[in-house]
């Protein structure tokens, strides 16, 4: 503390200057709108990066998932000759996917027509023993990867050969 000392006939008396009062008063308004306008631009940066993080974490979830669903429908059919009906006999019909949706699943062997399988951008399907997927982010879907609402999906294709997004495919 900085004091300053005036002469006054009779007196000896040490006084504050104004500097010394004014700044043990707080923050001035500027100062606080500045720290608001600094956190508002870091947020600003940070929040979609967090985001991306985020939604890339949940791809890798799915992956994960659908590769360990996988390896258990394969295990069934190496033990009873044939893949399941429905994910509930290989009990993984409740798992969801990171998005909170069920996974789906559909059998291709011994189906009669391919209307339901999914397929590429030659409408060519991607799979010959069964289809394994999530429907991603916006939890729509429909047969063809390259529909709008198929670019999300985390599948499995080739026979479990790749799986990712369905936009990587």
């Amino acid at each position: 503390m900085v004091r300053t000392y005036t002469m006054i006939p009779g007196a000896y008396r040490p006084t504050r200057s104004a500097a010394t009062e004014s700044s043990c008063a707080g923050f001035t308004l500027l100062e606080i709108l500045i720290v608001t306008m600094l956190i508002g631009t870091l947020s600003a940066i940070a929040i979609p990066f967090y985001r991306e993080a985020l939604n890339a974490a949940r791809i890798v979830k799915a992956r994960a998932d659908i590769k360990n669903i996988s390896a258990t429908i394969d295990v069934y059919f190496l033990t009873t000759g044939q893949y399941p009906d429905s994910l509930a006999e290989v009990d993984s019909d409740r798992l969801l996917d990171p998005w909170g949706s069920p996974y789906q699943y559909l059998k291709i062997q011994g189906m009669k027509g391919k209307g339901d399988v999914r397929k590429d951008k030659n409408l060519v399907p991607i799979n010959s023993d069964y289809d394994l997927y999530s429907m991603g982010k916006d939890g729509k879907s429909v047969s063809p990867l390259t529909a709008k609402a198929s670019l999300d999906d985390i599948v499995r294709a080739n026979n479990g050969a790749f799986i990712g997004v369905a936009a990587n495919y």
